[in-house]
């Protein structure tokens, strides 16, 4: 089997260091490269085409965030984990609306980052459990503010299954494959399932499923 290569992207030294220190003690990890700035990830991701970039929200030159997004256009097959400080909401929307597949804190331990790096390299998504505690605590107390129920009650069992899906980052395609369907089906769950989760993209999606714990 071959070795998941990782690009870590952090302007911190030290940090660097420590996240290299854990994944070369991990079995099938490979350290690809560091980079120190936004610049340099999205540069020497293209060079090394690693499978995994670990990459710091707040980096000089150009932020994690926007060289998530570049290094999608630019290398589409490889994942982005964004690393935090912060479990906060915006920062996690901008991250998947950039087209990270990870959400990981830095104060998270060993294991954490070990489950992280394997499940995205593996096609699922992983957030911290912390944020996904936050973000659900944050959403029931949004909705009683407002005086709102959540809709997912609403949802047929075909909804339930095309939101799951969608939410671990699979295709209109990819979904009809899976329950030997078309795609316009598949695009009308969709369309339903969003009006009825008062859901406006792609990123919604996933962020509503981080909250209820349908994907973790």
């Amino acid at each position: 089997m071959n070795s998941i290569r990782v690009l870590i992207a952090d302007d911190h030294g030290v940090m660097r260091r420590g996240l290299r220190l854990q994944l070369e003690q991990c079995a099938g990890f490979d350290v690809a490269g560091e980079a120190s700035d936004g610049r340099q990830a999205v540069q020497l991701a293209e060079e090394l085409q690693p499978d995994i970039v670990l990459m710091d929200i707040g980096m000089p030159n150009l932020n994690g965030i926007e060289a998530t997004a570049q290094i999608g256009k630019r290398c589409p097959a490889i994942k982005v984990i964004i690393l935090s400080m912060h479990s906060d909401e915006e920062f996690l929307l901008r991250a998947l609306t950039a087209g990270a597949k990870g959400f990981l804190l830095k104060e998270s331990g060993d294991t954490d980052l070990e489950r992280a790096v394997r499940s995205v390299a593996h096609g699922k998504s992983f957030f911290s459990p912390a944020i996904q505690q936050t973000l659900m605590e944050d959403y029931v107390s949004q909705l009683r503010q407002r005086g709102l129920q959540d809709s997912y009650d609403l949802l047929t069992d075909r909804e339930r299954e095309v939101l799951q899906m969608l939410a671990e980052g699979k295709s209109n395609k990819e979904v009809a494959t899976v329950l030997d369907c078309s795609v316009n089906t598949v695009a009308t769950h969709r369309m339903h399932l969003m009006q009825k989760l008062d859901l406006h993209s792609s990123a919604d999606i996933v962020l509503y499923a981080v909250r209820k714990r349908i994907i973790s």
